[in-house]
């Protein structure tokens, strides 16, 4: 009889009061009901904790883990290991984890990854039904003292905003072929719908989009299966109007998209692929245009096209929520980032001295 794979930790436990058929029902419900990229950053994080309890204290987790190996994994990842000494036993685990690239550098975390991190490890200990070391006192503070004393002002995730400008700009690099009519299709939807991610953009299929107002109304309804800040059957319906529209439309009848992903692969041949495009595809064509005009690779990256539709809906004077509604933004106070970057320079009080 062949052995049972033991459960995945971000899966729950088998309970010896399920029958099989109910324990296979709720390892279902937990996969249907948890984000597919939250299931992948729980595979990253559990591969890294895994390596770097096995180099620390040469063990395989414990289920539940003690307060001891917690505080550990936070002191070790609160602190810039270049100036440690070689015999440090964290600089010794960190060098593991990096030859096994699992890590970047020696350099501290950001606060962000360690709290996802111990966010996972949380996550696997509910699983189980069992009590977590991070919620200890000592760890908890631990933990917050870690993070502050690794502060630092977040990173922009696109150097520079995609403002209409400069998607003009972009725009106008895509001419007559089969790629140059996706590219322009995408550039326009990831912006004007809202400023869409990467996965939201290429997780489209055609049956997502409604063309019954277009031949009207000139208008293109799209319907998100989920986005990072919405769930499944909660994502309102975004809509298309005018170049925007008309560019998708154009796409869907020069690649033929009749069904199955929106936005495909084109051979060098100018050739339409079946197959979906990866995300790092969008990276890659945001790349490619703002090299044809004529503008440095790095001045943005695919979330240039999200910040720029919010920093421009700034400087033309829509109302935040408005702008909400189609970024689908969750916290104000994220949304209103943009709008202050725009509204601080145009505020009188930086006038008073003349």
């Amino acid at each position: 009889m062949p052995t049972m794979k033991p459960p995945t930790p971000y899966l729950p436990d088998a309970s010896p009061a399920l029958s099989q058929a109910d324990q296979d029902a709720l390892t279902d419900l937990y996969i249907r009901g948890t984000p597919a990229n939250t299931l992948h950053a729980y595979e990253r994080d559990l591969l890294y904790i895994t390596a770097w309890k096995s180099a620390r204290f040469v063990e395989a987790l414990n289920w539940p883990e003690c307060e001891a190996t917690a505080l550990a994994f936070i002191l070790d990842h609160a602190r810039d290991l270049n100036n440690a000494l070689e015999t440090d036993v964290a600089r010794e685990t960190a060098e593991a984890l990096i030859a096994q690239g699992l890590r970047k550098s020696l350099a501290c975390p950001a606060p962000s990854t360690l709290d996802r991190r111990i966010a996972s490890w949380l996550a696997f200990h509910r699983m189980k039904n069992l009590a977590s070391p991070f919620g200890s006192p000592q760890v908890k503070q631990a933990r917050a003292k870690a993070r502050r004393a690794a502060a630092r002002p977040p990173a922009p995730k696109s150097q520079h905003p995609i403002t209409r400008d400069v998607l003009e700009q972009l725009l106008a690099t895509c001419r007559g072929s089969r790629r140059d009519c996706r590219d322009r299709a995408i550039l326009m939807l990831g912006w004007a719908s809202g400023g869409r991610r990467r996965s939201e953009i290429t997780g489209l299929m055609r049956e997502d989009v409604s063309l019954k107002e277009f031949d009207k109304k000139g208008v293109i309804w799209i319907s998100l299966l989920e986005t990072k800040t919405t769930i499944k059957g909660e994502t309102p319906r975004l809509v298309l109007k005018g170049r925007a529209a008309q560019a998708l439309m154009h796409w869907i009848e020069v690649g033929k998209i009749g069904d199955g992903p929106l936005f495909r692969p084109i051979s060098k041949a100018d050739r339409v692929l079946k197959r979906r495009l990866s995300p790092d595809a969008i990276y890659q064509i945001v790349k490619h245009r703002l090299k044809l005009a004529g503008l440095p690779e790095n001045f943005a990256s695919p979330h240039g096209l999200r910040s720029g539709f919010l920093t421009q809906a700034a400087l033309d004077g829509a109302p935040i929520q408005a702008a909400m509604r189609l970024s689908l933004h969750r916290s104000m106070a994220q949304a209103q980032k943009y709008y202050d970057d725009v509204d601080i320079a145009d505020n009188p009080a930086t006038d008073l001295l003349g």
